[in-house]
């Protein structure tokens, strides 16, 4: 057996079978063995989600050896993707392309299989997470058959399987719609945090990319706005010194080791929060899409996010920014706050509405569960959605009632999946038990 962690140190498992495929058709073979033995059987990426939603009882297909763009259509701008593919090396081969996916997160070292099944996304008012680029996928069902579903072919088991939670199979092929590769111009800065309340919605709607990070004992917000570049106009990138100096040494370095001292000695964790706010520096850059959205994360942490009507944001805030004096411990973490457009896809945290995120996080290493329940008793008031990948506790019940298609979901992975071949612990909580 080999033990298997996931990036946070959250959830572990130790399998007693790894497979490693290497093609589709290897892929199928595995599930076929697995369900006709009764096993359980789940798909394995980078380990970057905070749920245990990857943990595999009996066995796991490893997918990291099936990776690359397996095809393109370059007239229509689109590529499809074997799904082992991290995210990085998919914007480095988009780059050969000269093609670039028009909304991204922060983090590229998921595999799009996991990206996609958990609903990963980025920021903008009038964009939808990667789930919304999908445009065809190619699953293996529990009985080993191969099945692709596009908007045209079983769209159903689409609006489904574009945040299907490993649920309805194990995806092995994504295509993509990109679009050609752009450059952003980011501009990051501190602003008052009360003027960036103030302002939400305007500087939403008036940027491409806006998000900003909330540090829980300062007067500051670290803003981000990312908009494109003009097609022509020359990219004026940061130097590698002064990426090295911002990205590595302040925000990786030196921010690690503020939390690290705030953990040894948890009563300075607020003027060192205080510290880090008064301090945030400014910069100005453009760069090629991919190179803007993305950013290093060498800190851990854990983290809770959940997506709440955009209408709500205020209030939510509000509540969070009283809560956190109350707590016991102190938050050595910033909050992340971002917006994204409506979608149609029956579990994506958008469904329907257009959707604020609010992401709280603390050190690896120290106590959050005081803060992490407040900040769920705050979003369930508004219908609060938690990200797949992230932490939270509500399970079927409590989902059922956020989400208009829930109960078609489950319909779904019950006909894709009548056994629970592709089942674990955190599936039987968030969707119920099989019928």
């Amino acid at each position: 057996m080999s033990r298997w962690q996931n990036w946070s140190g959250t959830a572990s498992a130790d399998p007693q079978r790894i497979h490693t495929p290497r093609s589709a058709a290897e892929i199928a073979e595995v599930v076929t063995a697995v369900a006709v033995d009764g096993r359980r059987v789940r798909a394995w990426g980078s380990g970057h989600s905070f749920t245990p939603i990857a943990v595999a009882d009996t066995d796991a297909i490893d997918l990291t050896g099936w990776t690359g763009i397996a095809a393109v259509d370059a007239a229509n701008h689109r590529v499809t993707v074997r799904s082992g593919t991290t995210i990085r090396q998919l914007n480095a081969e988009l780059d050969g392309l000269g093609l670039a996916l028009t909304n991204l997160g922060d983090i590229d070292a998921q595999t799009i299989a996991g990206a996609v099944s958990t609903g990963t996304h980025g920021t903008g008012a009038r964009l939808g997470g990667l789930a919304t680029q999908i445009v065809q996928l190619e699953l293996v069902l529990a009985d080993g058959s191969v099945v692709t579903c596009s908007a045209d072919r079983q769209p159903d088991l689409f609006a489904a399987a574009r945040v299907g939670l490993g649920a309805l199979g194990v995806i092995t092929n994504v295509t993509l719609q990109c679009e050609p590769a752009f450059a952003l111009a980011a501009q990051e800065r501190p602003e008052p945090l009360e003027q960036v309340l103030e302002g939400f919605d305007t500087f939403a709607a008036e940027n491409d990319h806006f998000e900003f990070y909330w540090f829980p004992y300062g007067k500051n917000a670290l803003v981000k706005r990312n908009n494109r570049l003009p097609a022509g106009e020359v990219k004026r990138p940061l130097s590698r010194a002064r990426e090295f100096l911002d990205y590595e040494i302040v925000e990786n370095v030196a921010f690690g080791t503020l939390c690290r001292i705030g953990r040894a000695v948890p009563r300075l964790v607020r003027p060192l929060g205080r510290f880090a706010s008064s301090v945030l520096s400014a910069r100005e850059y453009s760069d090629t899409s991919h190179r803007v959205f993305v950013t290093h994360r060498g800190v851990r942490f854990v983290e809770s996010e959940y997506a709440v009507p955009r209408e709500s944001v205020h209030e939510v805030l509000g509540e969070l920014r009283a809560l956190v004096p109350r707590l016991e411990n102190p938050v050595a973490f910033p909050v992340e706050v971002r917006v994204a457009a409506a979608d149609d896809i029956w579990l994506s945290t958008a469904h329907g509405r257009d959707s604020a995120y609010i992401a709280i996080h603390q050190f690896v290493g120290m106590p959050y569960r005081e803060y992490f329940a407040g900040f769920e008793s705050i979003v369930a008031a508004v219908g609060g959605r938690p990200h797949w990948g992230k932490m939270h506790t509500l399970d079927a019940s409590a989902l059922r009632e956020r989400y208009p298609h829930f109960d078609d979901f489950v319909k779904m992975a019950q006909r894709c999946d009548p056994a629970g071949v592709f089942r674990n612990p955190y599936l039987d909580r968030v969707l119920g038990p099989l019928a």
